[in-house]
């Protein structure tokens, strides 16, 4: 669905991507690991077309990014940021609505409202519909924008570390319907910091360290203890629960 060809970005002459070479499977669920500063959003921004390509390709479909205007970009992609905020009271039904606005010049039909509805389903939030925004959890918020996403109906939905301030709840909840998404014929990726979640709900991981796409060597598999060290600078430890590896930083060395 996605396929990223030696793509190099710098600030200025600060180099913070090299040599990107990555595709990402359609109808799958995709997560980006790293420490921060590795560049990740970087190459997010890239991928959503919010910064423009300096050095090499991003194609969807086999198409280039940048031939998606208007219209086809907002039935291609939908974006959901690490940060959002409204200061205004809208009420959550007249948040969601907006994902449809490229497509009803801000006149929805009836047909837009009940794909705001079907969305309110999906994600089990129909409880939400005339709640203010700005009254919801952080938790409820996300789900909240995730509908907003469902409603414009992209192929691909990005997301910037969705889980960042949720509670483990939440996390869990946001992980499972990101997973059911993508079994919807939704390509769902996202930006993450916990390997954990991403070990037990994604369905493809891609590691950054230093600007850079690393892998495991052949014999080795991504819950490796020395494969993660060199991704996060931490021992590891490997644990079973049920049929799923997780890892447990050491900090004897603290």
């Amino acid at each position: 669905m996605i396929q990223i060809d030696q793509l190099n970005y710098a600030y200025g002459h600060k180099q913070v991507l090299k040599n990107i070479q990555l595709e990402f499977p359609e109808h799958q669920f995709s997560v980006i690991l790293g420490r921060n500063g590795c560049g990740k959003s970087t190459l997010f921004k890239l991928i959503s077309g919010i910064e423009q390509v300096q050095s090499g390709r991003v194609m969807y479909a086999g198409r280039a990014l940048s031939s998606y205007k208007g219209k086809d970009r907002a039935a291609l992609l939908g974006f959901l940021p690490q940060f959002h905020k409204s200061v205004f009271p809208f009420l959550v039904k007249d948040v969601i609505i907006t994902g449809r606005a490229a497509f009803s010049r801000f006149q929805p039909s009836k047909a837009d409202w009940q794909r705001v509805d079907q969305a309110l389903i999906d994600l089990d939030i129909e409880h939400l519909k005339e709640r203010p925004y700005t009254e919801l959890s952080g938790g409820e918020r996300q789900l909240v924008m995730i509908a907003r996403i469902l409603v414009q109906a992209p192929r691909v939905i990005l997301l910037d570390e969705p889980t960042n301030h949720l509670d483990v709840y939440y996390q869990s909840y946001l992980m499972k319907k990101l997973r059911q998404l993508s079994r919807q014929n939704f390509t769902v990726i996202a930006i993450m910091h916990d390997p954990n979640l991403a070990f037990l709900f994604a369905d493809h991981l891609f590691f950054m360290r230093e600007n850079e796409v690393i892998r495991p060597d052949s014999k080795a598999r991504i819950t490796d203890p020395t494969f993660l060290k060199s991704v996060y600078d931490v021992e590891f430890h490997e644990a079973m629960i049920k049929d799923k590896t997780i890892v447990v930083p050491d900090h004897s060395w603290l």
